[in-house]
């Protein structure tokens, strides 16, 4: 599983270090978000601590889907509770079920959940979601899905290693590329200067 998101610019005196907009949940389960930091904080610190708990009561690891359903379950929670307001923030969890089969899982505010092959979350999501519908393709290799990422991401977002992030789930663990890795990729996927060149023509 792919997650790749757009990173904010940060302060040039501030650690980049500490905004993360991808976060490790358990060994091989990551979390993407769109919303607020505080929220997704708060959510992923309850989300680890059941993952230890299932560990322990289960001596397994806990799959992707039930991590989906347990983060569900809590903002859902919150929609009805009093004095508490709903979480701020949807979520994409990339991670393997009880085969060993990568999956994908959304959720939102509301406390919904759904699994996807592809798909995308936040500000300019349907622009990606547009782009991943006509390019997806069933049982792509690490390579092409990387470079599938990048491409839909590059439809609303600069090509550059340091406004995007890339996590690699793998059954082995998270694996997170660096800027060095993403900038030859990107450089070689950004056909901005075409489509100029193509919008020129056309008037």
């Amino acid at each position: 599983v792919i997650l790749a998101v757009e990173k904010r610019a940060t302060p040039k005196l501030q650690d980049p270090r500490t905004i993360r907009k991808i976060l490790t949940v358990d060994n091989d389960i990551a979390l993407a978000f769109a919303g607020l930091n505080a929220d997704a904080r708060v959510l992923v610190d309850k989300t680890r601590i059941e993952c230890q708990s299932y560990r322990l009561n289960v001596e397994d690891n806990p799959t992707v889907d039930y991590v989906a359903r347990f983060i569900a379950r809590t903002q859902q929670k919150y929609t009805h509770r009093g004095g508490v307001r709903p979480f701020g923030i949807s979520t994409l969890l990339g991670g393997f079920n009880t085969d060993g089969v990568p999956e994908l899982y959304q959720t939102d505010p509301a406390g919904t959940y759904y699994a996807w092959k592809a798909t995308a979350i936040g500000k300019n999501s349907k622009s990606v979601v547009d782009f991943l519908e006509k390019k997806y393709v069933e049982d792509l290799e690490e390579g092409p899905a990387l470079r599938l990422a990048l491409k839909a991401l590059l439809e609303v977002t600069e090509a550059s290693g340091k406004n995007i992030e890339v996590v690699i789930v793998r059954k082995s663990g998270l694996g997170w590329m660096t800027e060095d890795e993403l900038d030859p990729l990107l450089k070689e996927l950004d056909d901005t200067a075409d489509k100029i060149s193509k919008l020129k023509e056309t008037k």
